[in-house]
C-alpha cells in the first residue's frame, strides 16, 4: 500500500505549494490529469525520489521512504524523456532495468526477447536508441520498467507517439501486471488510457 501523508513541496523561488495525500492499495491504478503545471510530473518526481518534500511522509507497506535514495525505493518509472542510454543497443538497455551488472540468466534473456516480440520489438535488440521512432523508444522505456518486477510502477505519459495497434498491447501488459498486483500511478491526457487503465482519477 502506498500511502501520501501531507505532502507538500514547493520549487525555489516559487510561492506556489502543491499539497498531496491519498492511499493507494495493491493492484490499484491511480490516474492523474491536469494541465501543464498542474503537478502530475511533481508528483511522481517526489515519489520516485527525485525530488525533495518540505514536508510529510511517503510510505511504502507502513514504511516511511522519504529518506531513501531512488535506487532504493520500490519503484519502476516511465518518463516522458525515455531515459534510454544512447551509446547501449535496445537489449542492453532493458537489460540494465534487471540487473544493473547485465548478470542476466536464461530466464532474464527470454523475458526480455518474449516482452519485445509480444510489443512489435520482435529484432530491434540489436538496435540502438537512434534508429528508433519516438513511439519504439517509448515501448523500450516501458518494457524496461515492467521488467524490473518492483511493486510500484509511475508512468508519465507512457502511450505518448504509439499507434492504436502499439498502445493496445501496452494496455493489456499493464493490465496483467495491475492483475499480478502491481500498483501504479498513470499520468495521461488521454482519456482512453486512463479509462483503460485506472480504478481512480484524479485532476489537478
Amino acid at each position: 500500500m502506498l500511502e501520501l501523508k501531507n505532502l507538500r513541496f514547493g520549487y525555489p523561488g516559487q510561492n506556489k505549494d502543491w499539497h498531496f495525500e491519498f492511499t493507494l492499495h495493491e493492484g490499484e491504478c491511480l490516474a492523474l490529469h491536469g494541465p501543464s503545471g498542474s503537478g502530475k510530473s511533481t508528483l511522481l518526481g517526489l515519489i520516485a525520489g527525485f525530488l525533495t518534500p518540505k514536508a510529510g511522509q511517503i510510505l511504502w507497506q507502513g514504511e516511511a521512504v522519504n529518506h531513501q535514495p531512488p535506487w532504493q525505493r520500490p519503484v519502476s518509472s516511465v518518463f516522458q524523456e525515455h531515459n534510454l542510454f544512447e551509446h547501449l543497443d535496445v537489449f542492453t538497455n532493458i537489460g540494465l532495468g534487471l540487473h544493473p551488472g547485465l548478470k542476466l540468466d536464461t530466464p532474464d534473456k527470454k523475458a526480455i526477447e518474449h516482452t519485445l516480440e509480444r510489443t512489435g520489438l520482435g529484432g530491434f535488440g540489436h538496435r540502438m536508441p537512434g534508429e528508433l521512432s519516438g513511439g519504439q523508444r517509448q515501448r523500450v522505456a516501458v518494457i524496461r520498467a515492467i521488467l524490473r518486477r518492483q511493486p510500484l510502477l509511475l508512468l508519465d505519459e507512457p502511450m505518448t507517439g504509439l499507434d492504436p495497434h502499439a498502445r493496445q498491447e501496452l494496455h493489456a501488459m499493464l493490465l496483467e501486471e495491475k492483475a499480478n498486483g502491481i500498483t501504479m500511478i498513470l499520468a495521461s491526457h488521454d482519456q482512453d488510457d486512463r479509462k483503460a487503465l485506472a480504478d481512480s482519477d484524479w485532476s489537478l
